[in-house]
């Protein structure tokens, strides 16, 4: 019997150690469309608009946006660059791996990690913040009333929805990633036109651009304008998803990286004019900060076109969900593949009928539910949320981009490199990754009791902490890193057994 021909992706995939056991499908297009889906700016702007507000208001929100989006796109041209070279589902802990001089299964451990609690905490940010959207709207036209219990419920039912789409495989996940670009960028093209030509009256340019307010109980001005900055940085995360889904992506080492850079690119382009949009349509500022958009919507437009609007972002946002869960899922299945998480063996099989991670997938909203129990009594638990979800990921994201700064000339990139802009790149990211990470973890609001505590520290020392313990009195005996799953022949056998179910 003749062996199936390799394509130029499954013998790069092979030259890493791994067989190409899920289906490789998507198209670069569908690849830009995870990332982008995921970082979602009818999502996160939205969902996360009164973060900014109280926490220095429309300057903040406009321009604070702007500078944050710059040094995003650093962090992820940073990123691209080593995903060309490792175009591998295991991304960032596998990258730390390869490039780290020393310790290399303690720089991967860590990574990984890191990446684990930040996908599992977008997943859960992006999806409560849905549910709140939902619950505004079911309460608008079935009184089905606003309040945490409410808001977790449908929170838990949507986390289901989405597990339970990504068992079908990934044709039909790529498909909606597609359909969902368009939806945001048509979606964004409705909310803003209707803010411009539907409200009687709207602020002035003053008030967009240099307006200031501290809503946050503490009285320092400088700390509120900096707590602001997470509605712009959560916004801006999930563009790793670009590299999971590398092994399931044709021409791989160019179209990852892309992915993530134009991701964020049209990101950044896209929220702002949506944040304008809405700063310029706020009718009463008390009301904004209490109900957020979903009552500028209200409040600028009357309650049929405003629940109009709030649909439509809660379509974009239940497909950020949706493709969160992908790109989460596709982190665990490789991560379990080289052995680095509890029940490992079961987190990775591979359901041989669709070729999606099946138990992967559903570990992943598992464990977004559990981080978000505390919404049930904690009114700045989305706040939380988000903070673990920006502090776990970019740190994942930065710690390859710090390991190939110290490889210098030895790093070997890919097809899409930064040639001279890398190492100044680099830095940068670094430096304002290291800035955030303690930054989000202060409190955001004051007097600081149980309901407005922020538990991502206290999230961290649980999950990070556990994994540490575990690293010392255990997996540093037997974790050397991702696993090579085989000889050549050996990797052939895995996929021509995959091939014939």
């Amino acid at each position: 019997m003749s062996k199936t021909p390799l394509s130029d992706d499954e013998k790069r995939l092979h030259e890493l150690g791994y067989a190409q056991e899920l289906s490789r499908s998507m198209s670069g297009f569908s690849n830009f469309a995870v990332s982008f889906t995921i970082i979602s700016v009818l999502t996160g702007c939205l969902t996360s608009y009164t973060i900014g507000l109280k926490g220095g208001g429309p300057v903040v929100i406009t321009w604070g946006w702007l500078f944050v989006g710059a040094m995003t796109l650093l962090v992820a041209l940073a990123m691209a660059e080593v995903c060309s070279s490792f175009p591998t589902a295991g991304g960032l802990y596998y990258w730390s791996a390869k490039l780290a001089k020393r310790n290399q299964a303690a720089w991967s451990w860590f990574t990984g990690w890191f990446n684990f609690i930040g996908q599992v905490a977008v997943t859960a940010g992006i999806t409560y913040g849905s549910a709140g959207f939902l619950n505004a709207l079911l309460d608008l036209q079935f009184g089905f009333a606003v309040s945490l219990g409410h808001t977790f419920l449908l929170f838990a039912v949507l986390l289901l929805i989405h597990a339970t789409v990504n068992q079908f495989g990934v044709k039909l996940v790529a498909l909606l990633n597609n359909v969902s670009v368009w939806w945001h960028v048509l979606g964004v093209a409705i909310v803003v036109a209707v803010l411009v030509f539907k409200p009687a009256e709207h602020q002035s340019f003053s008030f967009v651009f240099t307006e200031f307010a501290n809503e946050t109980g503490w009285q320092y001005g400088a700390y509120a304008a900096l707590i602001g900055l997470l509605l712009s940085q959560y916004t801006l995360t999930g563009y790793d998803a670009s590299a999971h889904m590398t092994e399931e992506t044709r021409d791989a080492a160019r179209s990852g990286p892309k992915g993530i850079v134009n991701s964020v690119l049209v990101s950044v382009v896209a929220g702002w004019v949506l944040l304008l949009g809405v700063t310029f349509a706020i009718q009463d500022y008390a009301d904004a900060v209490a109900g957020g958009p979903t009552a500028i919507f209200l409040d600028a437009t009357g309650e049929t076109i405003g629940k109009f609007l709030i649909l439509v972002c809660f379509g974009a946002q239940f497909f950020c969900g949706m493709a969160s869960v992908t790109a989460n899922s596709r982190m665990i299945y490789a991560f379990s593949r080289d052995g680095a998480l509890p029940f490992s063996a079961f987190w990775h099989k591979i359901n041989h009928r669709t070729r999606t991670p099946t138990n992967a997938i559903w570990l992943a909203a598992g464990g977004a539910f559990v981080l978000t129990l505390p919404a049930l009594w904690n009114l700045t638990a989305y706040f939380a949320v988000t903070s673990i979800a920006v502090i776990g990921l970019y740190v994942a994201y930065v710690i390859p981009t710090f390991l190939r700064l110290r490889q210098g000339d030895a790093f070997e990139p890919g097809p899409w490199s930064l040639g001279k802009w890398s190492r100044p790149v680099g830095i940068v990211a670094v430096v304002w990754v290291a800035f955030i990470a303690i930054l989000f973890m202060l409190p955001p609001a004051s007097p600081i009791n149980v309901d407005t505590f922020n538990y991502a520290p206290l999230a961290f020392a649980v999950v990070l902490g556990g994994a540490a313990l575990w690293w010392v009195v255990s997996a540093r005996k037997w974790f050397s890193g991702p696993k090579v799953q085989g000889t050549a022949e050996e990797l052939a056998a895995i996929e021509e057994d995959l091939r014939s179910v």
